[in-house]
């Protein structure tokens, strides 16, 4: 099924289509791996709701992205439990040992970096979120694992899980 059946499947299980807005991102992020101008248009168009509605939502959550990001997206809360348990020193941590500032992309494509306000789980303090995983209890020891873990999954990915996701800008 293409990107514009499998929104207008969705938006069939509402009664209004603009509340089949934040599925069909979903949908068209998955598609494009983010989310360009003439996508969220084209969402728009396939739904029939006001373009201003789709951007709001997609600029809106964390979850949506209109820039491309990294084959593992890293999302650090810094809200006010994590900040306590010391997610900024993680974050510099971060910064330090992927060579990248916050919001930065790596120059290799496999990391983009970005603090979220909260991540809704401050049992986990600190927490960040990978993609659709949880890491939580977060020090500089599990973020060193982490991030080496994932460099081995990206090792085993195909080249062409590694083209979808591409260089940054691209």
């Amino acid at each position: 099924m293409n990107m514009r059946e499998q929104i207008e499947a969705a938006a069939a299980r509402y009664p209004d289509q603009r509340s089949a807005i934040m599925p069909a991102l979903l949908i068209a992020q998955k598609e494009h791996g983010h989310l360009p101008g003439p996508v969220l248009e084209e969402v728009a168009d396939i739904l029939g709701v006001e373009r201003v509605w789709v951007y709001e939502l997609a600029t809106f959550y964390t979850l949506f992205h209109t820039e491309p990001v990294g084959l593992f997206h890293l999302q650090l809360c810094d809200n006010l439990s994590c900040m306590l348990r010391r997610s900024e020193d993680l974050l510099r941590h971060l910064e330090t040992v992927l060579g990248i500032e916050k919001g930065g992309t790596t120059p290799d494509g496999l990391f983009t970096l970005s603090t979220v306000e909260c991540l809704g789980a401050c049992e986990m303090a600190p927490v960040m979120q990978v993609g659709d995983d949880y890491h939580g209890d977060l020090d500089i020891a599990r973020i060193d694992a982490l991030v080496d873990r994932l460099r081995a999954a990206a090792g085993q990915a195909t080249g062409a899980e590694l083209a979808a996701a591409g260089p940054p800008g691209e």
